[in-house]
């Protein structure tokens, strides 16, 4: 296509080459009349992707131009399936009406559809933010740079490390990712789009943003510092005002999000603890899916961005415990949700405000939400409770917004502006003027084909309209010679004829003049009511932030009543006690009552290790302790009859076995990797959870693994850890260090069945029912009891090896050498584990076993 001579071709494809030059990745919809179309490449692209006909249109060297095109009306549905598939797109209009353009018509861009930064609410999923995020790399700081589009919400981070920084990107999950063309950032499994790398510079980044924001500089966010950070929000910023074409008024504010505020989570553990989707990949059971009963949409991304960043501020967080706790206590959860759930998702609507793409429906449900504000804010001032009154003053009420809005749209408006009769009849007197012609053409054409059938005698004669040929007068074939001298012919089908007069003509004209130019003002009176709500955008998305926390609290309070929860307790002490703790995702998807367990660490006490049959129970136990520990610090009540939690930086979960094919890493590998990364980042304020270390290689590995990491932790770090375990040899761990404990879970035999009490006991479970299980899963029978004949004798050869008083084996080391000299000590003694990569650690560990 680009090799052709674009003289070749017709002044419309003429029109279209010139604009794809622009545009050469993304898809040009291209609109013609009543469809947008699409060619060569594009076309056949577009044909795969919607499932739409390919056809063609002209030719080029000798071969048809493939065409594919799309109703107009339809084209938000189009848009939807290729954004799903993380497709971009350029809309391209034609500017002018054809009635009245001569020789070709002018087209424009009108917007550029990327994943990151879509704003209609057909594109969008109300329950998820789509994240626009550009990151770049100097030294060893990466700042990470994201935008909500359909918000406003504007966000800066600075993290340093590879880990960190994966850590953020599992968090935001970014729909759409900026780096500059010569970044060497790793970016495992996520899709990014390269900018030029001067779209990055320092200087440009802050005239861009003290430009937006209205600023002489960027101290009064606090962030005037985080340059790094800063270089990303400048492209991130040029980027979205490229594809919006024009201003980002509702982008007001630029916010710092400072890691030290939150309980860190990994990758790892977000992915291990399910948040909001499972490792499988499923949403459903997850935790967002049990929590998120919120009345808007709003609320629900609101509680998505808590969860994902847990607050370590406890004044906060008691605020919001207390908050809660008044709800339930005035019992007016069930009002609350009703008042809030006609409210709507206004934040999205503001932000289609701001960028005047809001569509009449946007204003009609933005007036039922301010029209519901007076009551919702006479239910909020019976509740004595100054988190809550803090938030009734941050919502404020909008009559004056209120009123214009009643007077200005009509209660039912249709869908799209250009269909007329959107605002309300009485509010503009030259409006409803050329509103009133249009409206009493009926009667003047019912006076007009009665007074003509009257005067032709041609009794089924008819006055009518078409959108191409106008008003007329129709008769049929076989009384056209009744036609009037001044009847003029305009269409002849065939079984009628068809025909204007002068009087006609005239009130045609009339007419389709007033229609036109109701149809304008219409256009330029919505226009002027958007100015005046942008006058006050900044309240309004006060307003709605306020909302969402109420929301997100209100929802916190009928889940605590609907599911059994009980408020937290924060100490200063490092403790950690749980009574009766549940995992409520488990919880509410078996059938059978779920067994509550308690769990206490502290000073003292600070790692379990956990054993327990296959299946009894361990990774539930491990899980719902997060999950209890993350809940409390967003702020909700928790599963568990107490709870008390001392000072938490973060949470560190090794459960579940994966590989990583497409990076090249085993199950085994991808398991070393996350130990490392909590064996280097926990601390004495971490919760640690760790399931079934070294059980990706050999028996001997996996245990000196283990027990090495878990004395790790016990000696080195002292976080609070869970550490369930298959290598029974671990449980000699208490009898060496004062702060560890053993735990098991329950499960006995009965008539030759086994039966997971899945309840928490002290000491160390007696066995690992690892056959029985087996049986369980469904392994043949005959399997199961040749396996436990070769059970007995391993276990015959083992207690005959103990009893033989044949002569010592050669010295070997043991897990614990006690010799001074051993070569093995003497190796590591010179080891340094903290400057040690996984890959480097694993080779030692080769290293030391054929030392053995």
């Amino acid at each position: 296509m680009s090799n052709k001579k674009t003289s070749e071709y017709t002044p419309a494809m003429q029109q279209y080459l010139q604009i794809k030059t622009e545009y050469p990745d993304l898809l040009l919809f291209y609109r013609m009349g009543d469809f947008y179309e699409l060619f060569f490449e594009d076309a056949e692209r577009a044909a795969r992707l919607l499932d739409i006909a390919l056809t063609s249109r002209g030719k080029s060297g000798g071969k048809n131009i493939p065409m594919a095109g799309v109703p107009f009306h339809a084209i938000e549905n189009y848009l939807a399936k290729l954004v799903r598939q993380g497709e971009s797109a350029v809309i391209c209009e034609q500017v002018g009406e054809p009635a009245t353009s001569k020789g070709l018509l002018e087209r424009k861009v009108s917007r550029i559809i990327t994943p990151g930064t879509l704003t209609d609410e057909a594109l969008l999923d109300e329950r998820q933010e789509s994240l626009l995020a550009a990151v770049h790399l100097v030294s060893d700081v990466i700042g990470i740079a994201t935008l909500d589009l359909a918000s406003g919400r504007f966000a800066l981070i600075e993290v340093q490390g590879e880990a960190q920084f994966h850590s953020e990107l599992e968090r935001l999950r970014p729909a759409e990712l900026l780096i500059s063309e010569d970044s060497h950032l790793n970016l495992p499994k996520i899709s990014f789009r390269k900018q030029p790398s001067w779209y990055f510079e320092l200087d440009t980044a802050r005239r861009l943003l003290t430009q937006q924001f209205g600023t002489r500089d960027l101290s009064g966010f606090g962030c005037d510092h985080l340059t790094v950070a800063l270089m990303a929000a400048g492209c991130l910023l040029q980027y979205a005002r490229e594809t919006q074409r024009t201003h980002l008024p509702h982008i007001q504010s630029l916010y710092w999000e400072r890691r030290e505020e939150s309980v860190f989570l990994d990758a790892a553990s977000r992915r291990n603890l399910e948040l909001d989707s499972r490792l499988i990949g499923r949403r459903e059971h997850t935790l967002v899916n049990i929590m998120d009963e919120c009345a808007t949409p709003m609320g629900g991304r609101l509680l998505r961005r808590w969860l994902h960043r847990p607050l370590r501020d406890v004044n906060v967080l008691r605020a919001r415990h207390h908050s809660v706790g008044i709800l339930l206590m005035q019992q007016c959860v069930d009002t609350l949700y009703q008042q809030l759930r006609a409210i709507g998702d206004i934040e999205r609507i503001l932000a289609r405000i701001a960028l005047k793409s809001a569509r009449p429906r946007d204003l009609s449900q933005l007036c039922t939400a301010l029209g519901g504000l007076p009551d919702l804010q006479l239910q909020l001032s019976q509740l004595h409770c100054p988190h809550l009154k803090t938030l009734a003053q941050k919502i404020g009420g909008f009559p004056k917004h209120y009123a214009l809005l009643k007077a200005a749209i009509v209660e039912k408006p249709p869908l799209l502006l250009r269909d007329g009769g959107v605002i309300a009849p009485h509010y503009d007197k030259e409006l409803d003027e050329f509103r009133s012609l249009s409206d009493n053409a009926g009667q003047y054409l019912l006076d007009l084909e009665k007074r003509e059938r009257e005067r032709t005698g041609i009794a089924n004669l008819k006055v009518g309209f078409n959108r191409v040929h106008g008003y007329f007068i129709e008769i049929s074939r076989i009384h056209a010679n009744k036609a009037p001298s001044n009847y003029i012919r305009r269409q002849t089908l065939k079984a009628v004829e068809r025909y204007i007069t002068d009087e006609l003509k005239g009130f045609e004209d009339k007419v389709l003049s007033a229609r036109e130019r109701a149809l304008n003002r219409e256009k330029y009176l919505y226009d002027v009511l958007l100015d005046k709500l942008l006058e006050s955008l900044l309240e309004l998305q006060t307003c709605s932030a306020a909302l969402a926390e109420l929301d997100v609290l209100n929802n916190f309070a009928e889940r605590a009543d609907t599911l059994k929860f009980y408020p937290p307790k924060f100490t200063d002490k490092e403790q950690l006690e749980i009574i009766e703790g549940r995992h409520l995702v488990v919880e509410a998807v078996q059938d059978e009552p779920f067994i509550p367990n308690d769990l206490k660490l502290d000073h003292h006490r600070r790692m379990l290790i956990i054993t327990a049959a296959n299946m009894g129970g361990k990774s539930t136990f491990m899980r719902q302790t997060a999950l209890i520990v993350l809940l409390a610090h967003i702020g909700s009540f928790v599963p568990a009859q107490q709870a008390i939690i001392g000072p938490i930086d973060a949470i560190f979960t090794r459960i579940g076995a994966s590989d990583d094919l497409a990076g090249g890493r085993s199950t085994f590998m991808v398991e070393m990797t996350e130990t490392a990364n909590i064996l280097h980042n926990a601390t004495r304020n971490s919760l640690v959870l760790m399931d079934e270390i070294g059980r990706g290689t050999s028996t001997f590995d996996g245990l000196s693994l283990a027990w090495a990491c878990a004395e790790h932790l016990a000696r080195k770090v002292g976080a609070l850890t869970l550490f369930a375990t298959h290598y029974f040899e671990l449980t000699r761990l208490p009898d060496i260090f004062h702060n560890i404990a053993n735990i098991h879970l329950d499960a006995v035999e009965q008539d030759d069945k086994l039966i997971f009490m899945h309840s928490v006991k002290e000491g160390p479970a007696n066995k690992s029912y690892g056959l029985q299980v087996a049986l369980l899963a469904g392994v043949p029978k005959q399997v199961v009891t040749q396996a436990g004949k070769h059970l007995k004798e391993l276990e015959n050869q083992k207690l005959q090896m103990a009893t033989t008083e044949s002569p010592p084996p050669p010295e070997q080391t043991t897990i614990h050498p006690q010799t001074t000299d051993h070569p093995i000590i003497e190796k590591v003694k010179t080891l340094s584990p903290e400057d040690m990569t996984p890959r480097q650690a694993l080779e030692m560990i080769y290293q030391l076993k054929h030392l053995v």
